[in-house]
């Protein structure tokens, strides 16, 4: 309806910011002239020593190219709405909610989220050496990050953070390359041969290509393909199980794993470019 968007954002922006505020003042009173974002300003102030700093794209790329240096194993995971919604469901959320939010679970990797696959990000996160965060407040992002590692017993504090798109950053702030050349790099995923072309052309070595990960129950199969190779570097780019592939790829081979995600999809499509 004509004007329908307008009204349904000024409502929207009415209940999530001076209706709230409404609650708190006593009957028969008024708070002059102080907007609701005056209050979130000085709120903010007040909790600003709680400000926890991710680690830069800079900062990351440092230690993977010391790990890579010393032969040392290292795990870089993400963590976005799909991970989040596969650790949510029948925990914080009722399985139902799960699937009207996220249809793109099976296309992720995850048909259907059980406890025990549940069991295997959960420990996968608790067991990696940077684990990349959403930055977003959205209630699928960070509105399930902290409820989510509460319930699997996981404290966010004692976890090396980052941002969880850490693969784009360290792409636009041309970091991505430097570490990938002279180095065997090992390709997981549906986009694995396309941008193992693109690579080897950019003089990176391709120590080999697993092309399909079937979803989280094809990891033991995965895992034993990964093993006969020689390399220093994987770089999984496969939904969902990238997260438990990553963290077993570096503990159980010794090697440095990086959760490369749709930034496989958009250097293949030309999207973006080296």
């Amino acid at each position: 309806m004509p004007g329908g968007y307008a009204a349904g954002y000024r409502d929207g922006v009415y209940a999530g910011g001076e209706a709230l505020v409404a609650k708190h003042i006593p009957p028969d009173h008024i708070l002059p002239a102080v907007a609701a974002s005056d209050l979130i300003e000085a709120g903010f102030r007040q909790y600003a020593p709680s400000l926890t700093r991710l680690t830069s794209p800079h900062e990351l790329a440092g230690h993977i190219v010391a790990a890579l240096e010393a032969q040392r194993p290292l795990s870089v995971v993400r963590l976005g709405d799909g991970e989040l919604l596969t650790l949510a469901a029948d925990t914080v959320l009722p399985a139902t909610e799960v699937q009207e939010l996220a249809p793109f679970l099976p296309y992720a990797g995850v048909p259907c989220s059980t406890p025990d696959i549940r069991a295997m990000l959960a420990e996968a996160i608790q067991g990696a050496d940077w684990v990349g965060v959403p930055i977003s407040r959205a209630p699928t992002f960070q509105g399930l990050l902290f409820p989510v590692l509460r319930h699997f017993g996981i404290n966010w504090s004692s976890l090396k953070l980052t941002s969880s798109t850490i693969n784009y950053s360290l792409h636009h702030s041309r970091l991505l390359l430097p570490i990938l050349q002279g180095r065997r790099v090992l390709l997981i995923g549906s986009q694995a041969a396309d941008l193992g072309v693109l690579l080897h052309q950019h003089g990176v070595q391709i120590a080999g290509i697993l092309p399909s990960v079937a979803g989280m129950a094809d990891i033991p199969r995965v895992m034993q393909h990964a093993a006969e190779h020689t390399f220093d570097i994987a770089l999984v780019a496969a939904g969902i199980p990238a997260v438990v592939l990553c963290r077993r790829i570096a503990g159980e081979l010794g090697k440095v794993a990086f959760d490369f995600g749709h930034l496989a999809d958009k250097l293949v499509t030309g999207e973006l470019q080296f």
